[in-house]
């Protein structure tokens, strides 16, 4: 049997590691328990989470315990890394119910069935922590000299860096300890911008339980370019189909750069690797296959097979010269409100096409919005009953966005 950790390297994943070759030894005699936090800061999770998500399904699939922690505790916080500026601060009652909804994606992707897999809350042992105590066992262990030279740390310097989120590192790294003593946790994994906070609970449970533990990071989902995937001029891309429909999802993954489609075929799919690189090696239009078995794979795996072929039939009708795509991203709005005409820029932003009538205008102003197969030219344009056709109006942002209006 393939060992779990040559398949996550071979496909891709892995980029930091501790002990290597002991921690490949481990993975192949013992089911081993691990853990990923994911701080509940949205009530989504993304495609970016979705490579980590991809990742604990090789785990589960070897053998081994997924523990899905959520950062109840953390996420009041909030974690320094990556950001530029101090993450907003949200009220525990926003907290709970975005954990909550994580929990509830989570089940469609990892089985919980008879303790196969943990979801567990930080909140539970954060929240009531007493401070002194908690410097006593766990802060001395932090050297301030250390933390100040991670990165995590080390770029917000400059612009301000709050006690606050100084903490974040400490708290992360409990969770590794208290992980390892309540369901005997041996492995933390996640995204490369972790490091410094995972390693930092590798080395806490070594040296205040003594336990041989691990530490795995993964590359983060981004493109050629170096740019995290998973943002688009309309935002994220999220798991929720109610936030991002499975239309604009297939379309995200369908419309990846060339030189992207290989790694996302082997980090966004459970295709074989000899598969994987077939496709890759397709140059030219024949690219737009591999493309397509792209964004069928990972839409089926996110959204189910049914919505998967209803996004890739509804981007083959559109694409293919009709525009009859009834499952792409749409909005219904009373017939009453077109007898007199609603002007293109507010149409455009109740759609959620624009985030303000400057974005429109400029939009307009460059050529980017076409109604109907009809170039905006008219910022001041005003769309009436008249111009629908069969109770639906095709709005085209920019070469790839598609947005239909449907009366009701």
């Amino acid at each position: 049997m393939t060992n779990v950790y040559d398949v996550l390297t071979e496909r891709g994943f892995t980029e930091q590691v501790t002990h290597g070759e002991e921690l490949r030894e481990l993975l192949g005699k013992e089911s081993v328990p691990f853990y990923i936090g994911f701080d509940a800061t949205a009530d989504s999770l993304t495609l970016g989470h979705f490579l980590q998500i991809m990742a604990m399904m090789h785990m589960q699939r070897a053998g081994h315990r997924p523990i899905v922690l959520l950062g109840g505790g953390t996420t009041m916080v909030g974690d320094p890394s990556g950001k530029a500026d101090m993450r907003k601060m949200l009220t525990k009652e926003q907290i709970n119910h975005n954990a909550q909804r994580f929990k509830e994606q989570f089940s469609r992707f990892i089985s919980f069935d008879n303790d196969e897999a943990l979801i567990v809350n930080n909140a539970d042992w954060l929240l009531d922590l007493n401070y002194i105590d908690f410097l006593r066992e766990v802060g001395r262990h932090f050297s301030v000299n250390r933390m100040l030279a991670a990165e995590c740390y080390k770029s917000r310097l400059e612009g301000g860096l709050t006690f606050l989120e100084f903490n974040y590192m400490l708290m992360q790294s409990y969770d590794f300890l208290e992980l390892y003593r309540r369901y005997d946790c041996k492995l933390q994994l996640g995204g490369n911008d972790q490091w410094s906070n995972i390693l930092g609970g590798y080395e806490l449970v070594r040296r205040v339980d003594g336990g041989s533990v691990y530490a795995l990071t993964f590359k983060l989902l981004t493109n050629s370019d170096g740019k995290k995937m998973g943002k688009t001029e309309a935002g994220t891309i999220w798991l929720d189909p109610a936030k991002t429909s499975p239309f604009e999802f297939y379309q995200y993954i369908r419309n990846f750069d060339d030189r992207d489609v290989e790694k996302g075929l082997a980090l966004l799919t459970f295709l074989p690797m000899d598969e994987v690189r077939k496709l890759g090696t397709l140059e030219g239009a024949e690219i737009n296959k591999a493309k397509e078995v792209l964004a069928f794979e990972v839409t089926k795996l996110v959204h189910g097979e049914e919505e998967a072929i209803k996004a890739q039939e509804a981007a083959n009708a559109l694409f293919g010269g009709g525009i009859s795509a009834t499952d792409m991203p749409s909005t219904e709005i009373e017939t009453s409100r077109f007898e007199n005409g609603i002007d293109v820029i507010t149409l455009m932003q109740e759609a959620g096409l624009i985030g303000s009538r400057g974005e429109g205008r400029r939009l307009i102003q460059q050529g980017g919005v076409t109604i109907e197969d009809n170039k905006v030219t008219d910022i001041n344009q005003i769309i009436t009953i008249k111009d629908f056709n069969d109770n639906k109006l095709m709005i085209k942002k920019g070469k790839k966005v598609y947005h239909q209006i449907k009366l009701v």
